[in-house]
This record gives structure tokens, C-alpha cells and sequence, in this order.
């Protein structure tokens, strides 16, 4: 089981990371929502759980996953994209089979 992030994202983590002054990396989940059945929860993490899968990235950013999550979540990349004026993360999942209209939810 893996997961990947892009070096935009690690880019945008750890400039983020030295931002705030403080921070492990980040945490990346899903929870139930939405018209699909589930979405992707980002936080970052001051301090690891004993349970976390732990992925590293480039820069040495780290990502870390709890083992309910990691299912869905399997084989991801966690991308940051700029289009136009917007930006944030993107989620490249191989496991989503459909996802809805407004891009807010997905289901495997």
C-alpha cells in the first residue's frame, strides 16, 4: 500500500509547515459525506497517533493515513494545482469509481 505526493504538494506543505512554525506533515482521510458516500478530509499533524501509516514524499514532507482510511485511499497522489485564479489540492485516486457533479464527494 502507498501513497505519493507530487513535489507541488510537497512544496506547498513544507512552505506551509514553516509557516505556522510547527507541524509533522499532513494528515489525509476520508469521512462519510456528500451525495457520493465519502470525502477527503486534509488536516495537518502536530503530532503522529500511534496507528498512522506514515508515506514520505518529496522534501521529506510526510503523510500520515489511518488504517480505516488507507483502504480508500490506497495508491493515491495528493497533488496541489493552480487553475487560474484558484488553487488547492487534487486527489488523483485510483480506487473512485464515481464521483458527484460538484467534485465534493466520490465512492469506490
Amino acid at each position: 500500500m502507498a501513497i505519493t505526493m507530487t513535489d507541488a504538494a510537497a512544496d506547498h506543505v513544507a512552505r506551509y509547515l514553516e509557516k505556522r512554525g510547527h507541524g509533522e506533515g499532513v494528515r489525509l482521510g476520508v469521512r462519510t459525506s456528500g451525495c457520493s458516500g465519502m470525502a477527503y478530509v486534509l488536516e495537518f499533524v502536530d503530532e503522529a497517533l500511534d496507528e498512522d501509516q506514515v508515506f514520505t514524499g518529496p522534501q521529506d514532507v510526510k503523510i500520515y493515513i489511518d488504517p480505516k482510511s488507507l483502504v480508500y485511499l490506497d495508491g493515491t497522489e495528493l497533488d496541489f494545482v493552480k487553475e487560474g485564479l484558484n488553487e488547492g489540492f487534487k486527489f488523483n485516486n485510483p480506487n473512485v469509481s464515481s464521483e458527484c457533479g460538484c467534485g465534493e464527494s466520490f465512492n469506490v
